[in-house]
C-alpha cells in the first residue's frame, strides 16, 4: 500500500474524545450529549469513554450549522438519516436544498420584522429623549446633580481634606 494510502485510511479511522471535539467545535460536552440522547450523534464506546469518528465529526459539524442557520433538530435528523438511502446523496440534496430555501425565506421575512421593529424604537427613543429635554430634570435629578458639583468643587478646591 502507498504512503498516500496509508496516510487516507489513517485520517479516515482518526477517533475523537468528547472533549477533542467540544474543544474544536466550541461547544460543551454537554450539547454532545444532548445531540447523541436526542439520536443526532452516535458515538462509539470504549469502556465508560465516547469514542466519535470522522463521520459523527461530520455529522455534528452539519447539525451545528443548521442550529446555526435555525433548523429545528426534527429537520436537522431529517437531513442527516437521508445520508444512508443510497442514491448517491440525491434524496437527501433534494431535501435539504428545500430545507434551505424555506429557512432562507422565514430569515428574510424575520429580518424586514427586525428591521421594522427597529425603526420604531429608534423613533420612540427620539421622541422621548424630544419630550424628556422639554421636560427638563426631575426634582431628584436636580438636587443630584447639585450634590455632585458641591463634591466635585469641595475636591478641586482641596476642601475635602477635612
Amino acid at each position: 500500500m502507498s504512503d498516500t494510502k496509508l496516510m487516507l485510511s489513517a485520517a479516515r479511522h482518526k477517533t475523537y474524545t468528547i472533549s477533542q471535539l467540544a474543544k474544536e467545535f466550541d461547544v460543551t460536552p454537554r450539547a454532545l450529549r444532548f445531540y447523541e440522547d436526542k439520536g443526532l450523534l452516535s458515538p462509539a464506546r470504549d469502556g465508560m469513554a465516547r469514542v466519535y469518528t470522522n463521520t459523527e465529526r461530520a455529522r455534528l459539524k452539519l447539525i451545528l450549522s443548521g442550529r446555526k442557520v435555525g433548523f429545528s433538530l426534527n429537520d436537522i435528523r431529517e437531513i442527516l438519516d437521508l445520508y444512508n438511502v443510497g442514491d448517491n446523496q440525491r434524496t437527501q440534496l433534494r431535501r435539504s436544498y428545500k430545507k434551505h430555501q424555506e429557512q432562507l425565506e422565514i430569515l428574510k421575512k424575520q429580518r424586514i420584522e427586525i428591521d421594522e421593529a427597529v425603526t420604531l424604537l429608534q423613533e420612540g427613543i427620539a421622541y422621548m429623549e424630544e419630550k424628556l429635554s422639554k421636560l427638563g430634570p426631575t426634582d431628584d435629578e436636580s438636587e443630584s446633580a447639585r450634590a455632585f458639583e458641591a463634591v466635585a468643587k469641595r475636591h478641586l478646591t482641596g476642601d475635602d481634606d477635612e
